[in-house]
């Protein structure tokens, strides 16, 4: 895992296409993120599950996907087609865990996407244990509000909201009891940064989502709760933020740093296991000491 000295002298005043955009892919970054590759050791927590991932080919999604795998669960990953470079790379850790992995791409902006994704984890892999919503999309914009178009609006909410609902409505006929939702928030839901106003908005929604569908579910034994992380150092982060936004990046927590995906991934995988049996509606914050009010 990256040291907080060697994060010091990470170069990231960097930028890269908008995502989905040729060139936009993890191997664009010079300064490379940690998705546990070299540190993640796996205990057997997961073993046997099937786990789907939204936006699982990169950044937070590929270190969950790491982390599930080494922990003994087979993975299906969505993404979009045009980030095929990248998912090839998250299948390749996974295979080297041992574990199988199902790449299905597709636009989870139309709902119809969501149920064949559902259908084809299902029948490849043979039903699901964890649900992960990691998909998101952000475009900063330093004019706030009056620089944020509806189409811009349209994407964000559909992709973070809509998405996330759906592949909730998708998969709950196959989810059993033990069986956990595990969706991504942000320490923006709870400090909106005005830059971010249409992601804030949907990263707070996911929180009274996540709260709303566990008290729906408890009776059934499944659990649903968030992980809401700080600023981690991921390909998002130079394709929709200014270059000199992009240089400061996880400076203003406490840590002084940025995160990298392998620090958040243990908290999906405490969530997805056992060890949270006794656990849901929760949101578990991973800020680098920036608070996240309950």
């Amino acid at each position: 895992m990256t040291s907080e000295a060697d994060q010091q002298d990470t170069d990231q005043g960097e930028q890269l296409p908008a995502p989905g955009s040729p060139g936009s892919v993890t191997s664009a970054l010079r300064q490379q993120p940690d998705h546990g590759e070299e540190s993640y050791v796996g205990h057997g927590r997961l073993t046997d599950q099937v786990a789907l991932i939204t936006g699982g080919d990169s950044g937070i999604g590929r270190a969950v996907a790491l982390a599930f795998a080494r922990e003994g669960a087979d993975v299906a990953i969505a993404y979009l087609a045009e980030e095929d470079e990248d998912a090839q790379e998250t299948a390749r850790l996974v295979r080297e865990a041992g574990r199988r992995v199902l790449l299905v791409p597709g636009d989870l902006t139309q709902e119809d996407n969501c149920q064949a994704l559902v259908d084809a984890t299902v029948a490849e892999l043979g039903g699901i244990d964890v649900l992960v919503n990691n998909a998101a999309y952000q475009m900063a914009q330093t004019g706030g509000i009056a620089d944020i178009t509806t189409e811009q609006l349209d994407r964000v909410m559909r992709t973070n909201l809509y998405a996330l609902f759906w592949m909730c409505l998708k998969a709950l006929p196959h989810l059993r009891p033990g069986s956990s939702i595990i969706n991504t928030s942000s320490v923006q839901a709870s400090s909106p940064a005005p830059a971010l106003l249409d992601y804030a908005t949907t990263k707070a929604g996911i929180v009274n989502f996540t709260r709303g569908l566990a008290t729906s579910l408890a009776e059934q034994g499944i659990r649903v709760n968030a992980v809401a992380p700080g600023p981690i150092w991921t390909p998002l982060i130079p394709a929709t933020m200014p270059a000199e936004q992009v240089a400061e990046f996880g400076e203003q927590t406490p840590m002084g740093r940025a995160g990298q995906p392998a620090e958040v991934a243990t908290a999906f995988v405490y969530l997805a296991s056992s060890d949270a049996s006794y656990v849901t509606g929760e949101v578990v914050a991973v800020t680098g000491g920036l608070p996240v009010p309950a």
